[in-house]
């Protein structure tokens, strides 16, 4: 299967660079003032310009405006604004950009119902304090079924160690790490980046 590869939390254009060059199809950036990974729509605008024009970024977003929103993929080159907070069932991106939605599973319920939405797809986290991504594992039995029934990316405690497992269980369409990868919290360890997209590309390619 071609599984696609979103490595979160970028903070800076080095490690969007590396991130690109190592295979991943996807960067996240957070766009959250509470994240330690947070950033500001004036750093994004300078990171996506010192990347290529095919580079697929995808701004987090907690709560903001549809104003916000609307300003921001105006303002940057975007393929997909992915909603992390309490957004209303409904809610899209502005024409053009992509929309997706974080779900969360807490107590074997997936929230927001992922029937209220229609989205690109579904971004599937385990329940954690706050907004933004936990780091903690998932239920992968729930999420395989989740993922046979949604377009649907797997988050949550990933790793190298951990994604070909998770792949070959969860079969998503996709993988999202950010803490996964790092030496701190918003700075990459290249070796760890390299090392997933390596061993996730060959799971999905392992899993037909």
């Amino acid at each position: 299967m071609r599984g696609e590869i979103k490595i979160c939390g970028l903070t800076n254009l080095a490690d969007a660079r590396w991130a690109l060059e190592q295979g991943a199809d996807y960067l996240g950036f957070v766009l959250y003032r509470r994240s330690p990974r947070g950033i500001a729509v004036q750093d994004l605008r300078q990171i996506l310009q010192g990347l290529p024009d095919e580079a697929c970024a995808v701004a987090v977003v907690v709560n903001e405006s549809s104003e916000f929103v609307r300003a921001l993929t105006q303002s940057c080159r975007l393929h997909a604004v992915q909603y992390h907070g309490e957004e209303m069932p409904g809610t899209l991106a502005p024409d053009g950009v992509a929309t997706w939605r974080a779900v969360k599973l807490s107590d074997g319920v997936w929230k927001p119902d992922p029937g209220t939405w229609e989205v690109d797809r579904f971004v599937m986290d385990a329940a954690g304090a706050g907004y933004g991504g936990s780091g903690l594992k998932i239920d992968w039995n729930e999420a395989e079924g989740f993922a046979r029934k949604h377009r649907a990316m797997l988050a949550g405690g990933l790793g190298p160690g951990t994604v070909a497992e998770a792949i070959g269980k969860v079969r998503p369409l996709g993988v999202d790490v950010a803490s996964g990868v790092e030496q701190w919290p918003g700075r990459k360890d290249p070796g760890k980046v390299r090392d997933f997209v390596r061993v996730a590309r060959e799971a999905f390619d392992a899993a037909g």
